[in-house]
């Protein structure tokens, strides 16, 4: 017997007016599963999640969290739902612990759920330090992890994590991205948007959103493989080096598109036998080869992509 999607969207449109903020948007996401969800400022992600989260109402499609659904029944989605978003949510002027009972009695928890959650939780993320500490006194990624408990505190089938490492140092978001692993493998379902393609690396499939739209949905490899079917070069220019023997390759036939990576350009080549008479065109001292893609590739090719071919339309248009 097939599963049902744990979070599932139909046809999905947001409106506010005259603006479309979602438009027409399908997934669905399964139990266990790290889904992220990619776009720029704008893009419609966050408005996805509060229709998922039950805060809004759609103006067209449906939507479904654990079987229930979004719009008609979006008090009970709340109890299947945790959210951590990219604002620190907890009350500086607390303790922990208040912060935790706090959220506990919204939650309509018991004194006894609380104390069991608070230890499970406690010894998940490795908590050291006091319950009676103050939030404000704690450093920085302490009070990340505790925004996370605080989101699990009533446990819940899925959680809304809206870019929960945005300005965090990388070493905490690395230990952060550790728990989010370990919640997937315990059956936690994790919906996560990020700004971070290296964070992106880790989610089993991705969603990539622009203009209120999807326009790519699978797995990162999957992602790279179907977004890149030409051969992609990395030049490394030696110290000193002028970039107009660079300039001057695209103008080459043979290259579709050419960006800068510091000192390093990625050059994206047409067909696969034309990357190497394009190396023989510079000296040694040029580092060139073949690489895999990266998501970044994938976010500047899909997104950027798109909007400057648009751009070239309407300029097209516009000189004709």
């Amino acid at each position: 017997m097939k599963k049902r999607p744990v979070v599932q969207a139909s046809n999905l449109t947001v409106r506010f007016g005259s603006f479309t903020a979602v438009d027409n948007i399908s997934f669905a996401v399964q139990g266990g599963e790290i889904f992220g969800f990619l776009g720029a400022n704008g893009a419609g992600k966050t408005t996805t999640i509060r229709v998922l989260c039950g805060l809004l109402v759609p103006s067209k499609g449906e939507a479904s969290v654990a079987g229930i659904s979004c719009t008609t029944a979006a008090q009970q989605v709340k109890t299947k739902i945790g959210y951590m978003s990219q604002r620190f949510t907890l009350y500086n002027d607390l303790s922990v612990a208040e912060n935790l009972a706090f959220t506990a009695a919204l939650r309509k928890l018991t004194p006894a759920q609380l104390s069991s959650r608070t230890r499970a939780l406690f010894d998940f993320i490795d908590f050291r330090y006091s319950p009676e500490a103050m939030v404000q006194s704690l450093p920085g990624g302490i009070k990340q992890q505790l925004a996370l408990v605080a989101a699990m505190l009533h446990d819940p089938e899925v959680i809304f994590l809206d870019e929960p490492t945005a300005g965090v140092a990388p070493s905490v978001r690395a230990k952060f991205w550790g728990l989010i692993g370990r919640l997937a493998k315990q059956g936690k379902t994790i919906f996560v948007t990020t700004h971070y393609l290296d964070e992106a690396e880790q989610c089993h499939r991705i969603a990539l959103m622009r203009d209120g739209k999807i326009i790519a949905l699978d797995s990162p490899s999957r992602l790279k493989k179907t977004a890149f079917p030409e051969p992609l070069l990395e030049i490394d220019l030696p110290q000193g080096a002028s970039r107009e023997r660079l300039e001057n390759l695209k103008l080459h036939p043979q290259v579709a598109r050419m960006q800068p990576y510091g000192r390093r350009y990625h050059v994206l080549v047409l067909k696969p036998a034309a990357w190497k008479t394009i190396a023989g065109r510079f000296p040694k001292s040029y580092r060139i080869r073949r690489i895999d893609p990266t998501l970044e590739d994938v976010f500047i090719r899909l997104v950027e992509g798109e909007r400057l071919a648009e751009r070239g339309a309407e300029k097209s248009e516009i000189e004709s």
